[in-house]
């Protein structure tokens, strides 16, 4: 008696299949997922396989035209939608002929450095220690609150920031002044991990399957979270209780309470302290290859944004209103 053939994964699942095949991030499978999904619900069900260039083409113009999306989403979903043909169907798709959304270069946020002191003053407990960290290290938001125990380096003063946007690892700076907070930090969540461990707890999910290579590696003290979350959750696929890291809406809630307080007309957000952080070095006289490495950034002219912001207001030169 032959054995049953396995049944083949949905399509959608098939996209976060290859996603992880290809060491992508959880963030850029649920982005191409959705994608995916949007792009089928637009087409009232209809099945890829069905469709080829001109329906990807109606997609994304109707993103552009009828939704005036931005450039950024609109790439977004384009790359999605070029993943699931060429990496899931295995249709590469030849000819788009999409009209662009059109792109316009904005400048980004910065607080000055009485902003950035101001507003960490309104901040409180780990989330005044995630703004600072965030100040200091110009790292994302994402990045900050994915730290381990295991990347901070409180002798050498760094960051090892493991597996960031486009997978790639970095070695940031590490404040000192907030080695204190953060060390006194670190005790409390040692403590809550040994409660965690006394009640068959302290769970974390890990990279790369790392937790089937090396059984029992993710309760050890090493690769639990700097910033775990308050409570825990049961993973779906594997029914273990794991304690996640601290969600992104807990600091961006913090930041715009204390922006309010602060009387901060600005933008605020935590993604604005890494602005801050790249243009206060400019600033202070550091090469710009260096605020580069630092940043994470593939090309020197993402990073070239910040002298822009520099040179704002006639590119450094004097206005003749204050000659009067």
């Amino acid at each position: 008696m032959n054995a049953p053939v396995p049944k083949q994964p949905k399509l959608l699942d098939r996209v976060r299949i290859a996603c992880r095949a290809r060491h992508y991030s959880p963030r850029t499978a649920d982005a191409y997922h959705d994608w995916a999904e949007r792009y089928i619900r637009f087409h009232k069900i209809r099945h890829p396989n069905t469709m080829a260039e001109p329906e990807v083409n109606a997609f994304l113009t109707h993103l552009a035209v009828d939704r005036d999306l931005a450039p950024s989403s609109q790439n977004q979903a384009m790359a999605a939608l070029l993943f699931l043909y060429a990496a899931v169907l295995e249709k590469p798709l030849n000819q788009l002929t999409v009209v662009r959304a059109t792109r316009t270069r904005r400048l980004p946020v910065v607080l000055n450095r009485q902003e950035v002191r101001v507003l960490l003053a309104n901040l409180e407990g780990t989330s005044r220690l995630v703004g600072v960290l965030l100040y200091g290290t110009g790292l994302r938001v994402c990045e900050c609150l994915e730290l381990r125990v295991r990347d901070i380096d409180t002798v050498r003063n760094e960051v090892l920031v493991r597996q960031g946007k486009g997978d790639k690892d970095r070695v940031v700076p590490l404040p000192v002044c907030a080695k204190s907070d953060l060390i006194s930090h670190l005790g409390e969540v040692r403590e809550r991990h040994t409660l965690d461990l006394g009640a068959d707890l302290g769970r974390v999910p890990l990279p790369n399957a790392l937790a089937r290579k090396y059984p029992g590696i993710d309760r050890e003290w090493g690769w639990q979270w700097v910033f775990p979350a308050t409570s825990h959750y049961t993973d779906a696929k594997t029914n273990v209780r794991h304690r996640y890291h601290l969600h992104e809406s807990v600091i961006q809630k913090a930041f715009r309470t204390a922006a309010v307080v602060a009387g901060i007309a600005k933008h605020a957000t935590p993604h604005t302290m890494r602005h801050a952080f790249a243009t206060h070095l400019l600033e202070d006289g550091a090469d710009i290859r260096t605020v580069q490495e630092l940043l994470g950034h593939n090309n020197v002219e993402t990073t070239m944004i910040y002298t822009h912001v520099l040179n704002r207001g006639g590119r450094g030169v004097q206005s003749p209103a204050d000659r009067l």
